[in-house]
């Protein structure tokens, strides 16, 4: 693609001579003689590229760059000027150009200018890039009431500073509404930090929290940051807030009290400017009955609740959330799944998913590599996804191969699970030759886990 540069300057030989050069050097040039014409080719064309003259009759360059940046923040902007002082210097780079080109303009200078700032676009374009990616994978899908709501409730809270708690039952997508509020949020821009709780051992956790002085335990062999010094003027996310040790507990509510923290083994405090949003997929009110969870913490968290329903209460939004997952998994694997056939989209919708959304994924990702292109059958998914026939037939006794289709496996009435598990684990890997990868992606299990039956099978 060839990268569109726009030439404004008041002087005809400064615009010839650099439009000349720029065409030589294959980009595609327009030009404007004031600065007011600049801004509208600027709106109209979207050049990646502006060469600015400071000095030009009517508004200056300084202005223009200051309009320039507030409509459109990816455009590049040189500036050109024939008396550039320090004081110009730092003024034209407070507002956002990319460098200062001084007249005469030497011409290796201009195409050394061009080419860093040119990296500088790509560099731009990929970073939004792999924001879309991001946000991509973190959208909230679905059409039904309870979504509606639930995204209505994050535009409100989200424009405010309150804190948030998050409950639902584990792959309702906690972590997801957390970032919705973190994005739409005045501190979009800044960190957005996760500690899952439950995954740091207690031992670790306030260094992970709060950072640590170094000598401050065996190990601390430097000065670390904590989990809110890292986001600071940001958001931090706790997940699974009840499965936090209770004396870290009271170390975080007197954080919430006076907005200061002091790293393990320091002997001062400093202020932690920190939006906080919490999420736990325990019932409050039981996890503080069993002692999970502290009261006092739990009404310093809980300023505005967001509660996520299970999948099953929202069925129909199942196949939105099976569609955007599968535009998801296609990129990851390389593949070109259309859709999902009728018959499998019925099975889904029955289905209770007691992994919610995670399990639904686990599922997709599974048929995805499985189908590879085209439209998701029900030979695709998983055997307790097939309806009540292959469910009492899963639960036959002997197993044998399917005459007109050597891909599927029929089971006999009368034994239990556990053969016909053996059965269709054996028959998998007779169909992959052996391969104990492609069997396990084949039937939705770990590596480990089918290595662990075959050692229960004496294999």
């Amino acid at each position: 693609m060839s990268r569109r540069v726009l030439v404004v300057d008041d002087e005809p030989g400064i615009r010839a001579a650099l439009g000349q050069l720029l065409e030589y050097e294959g980009y595609d040039v327009r030009t404007a003689v004031n600065a007011t014409d600049g801004i509208g080719q600027v709106a109209s064309w979207h050049p990646h590229l502006v060469f600015l003259d400071v000095k030009m009759a009517g508004m200056d360059g300084l202005e223009a760059l200051k309009r320039i940046r507030e409509s459109d923040r990816s455009v590049t902007v040189v500036m050109i000027s024939g008396h550039a002082t320090i004081q110009t210097a730092v003024e034209a780079t407070q507002l956002g150009a990319y460098d200062i080109l001084e007249k005469p303009l030497d011409t290796d200078r201009i195409l050394v200018t061009l080419r860093n700032a040119l990296q500088h676009v790509e560099l731009f374009e990929e970073n939004s890039r792999l924001r879309e990616t991001i946000e991509s994978r973190y959208e909230i899908v679905g059409k039904s009431y309870v979504i509606r709501a639930l995204i209505d409730k994050i535009e409100r809270v989200a424009a405010t500073p309150a804190r948030v708690l998050i409950t639902g039952e584990n792959g309702t997508g906690k972590e997801l509404v957390a970032r919705a509020i973190h994005r739409q949020s005045s501190r979009r821009d800044r960190p957005f930090v996760e500690v899952n709780c439950a995954a740091i051992p207690g031992e670790l956790i306030e260094s992970e929290l709060f950072g640590h002085e170094k000598g401050s335990f065996t190990g601390a062999s430097e000065r670390r940051s904590g989990c809110f010094e890292l986001a600071q003027h940001g958001t931090l996310l706790l997940d699974e807030i009840g499965e936090m040790p209770l004396p870290t507990q009271a170390k975080l509510l007197r954080i919430l009290e006076d907005s200061k923290v002091r790293r393990l083994g320091g002997k001062t405090e400093f202020e932690v400017d920190v939006r906080l949003v919490a999420a736990t997929n325990k019932v409050p009110d039981e996890a503080i009955r069993g002692g999970h969870l502290r009261e006092d913490l739990f009404y310093r968290l809980n300023v505005f609740h967001i509660h996520l329903p299970p999948l099953r209460e929202s069925k129909e939004d199942v196949a939105p959330i099976a569609e955007a997952l599968i535009a998801g998994l296609n990129r990851k694997h390389e593949c070109r799944v259309t859709g999902i056939a009728p018959d499998v989209l019925d099975a889904f919708e029955r289905h209770s998913w007691p992994g919610n959304v995670r399990e639904l994924r686990n599922v997709l990702e599974r048929a995805v590599i499985l189908a590879g292109e085209g439209t998701i059958e029900l030979k695709n998914v998983p055997v307790f996804l097939h309806g009540r026939a292959t469910m009492a037939a899963a639960a036959g006794a002997s197993t044998t191969v399917v005459a007109d289709d050597p891909e599927s496996v029929r089971f006999s009435i009368g034994t239990t699970v556990e053969d016909a598990e053996k059965g269709l684990i054996l028959r998998t890997l007779e169909h992959t030759h052996n391969n104990k990868t492609r069997a396990a992606e084949i039937l939705g299990i770990s590596l480990k886990t089918l290595h662990n039956k075959l050692k229960e099978y004496g294999g």
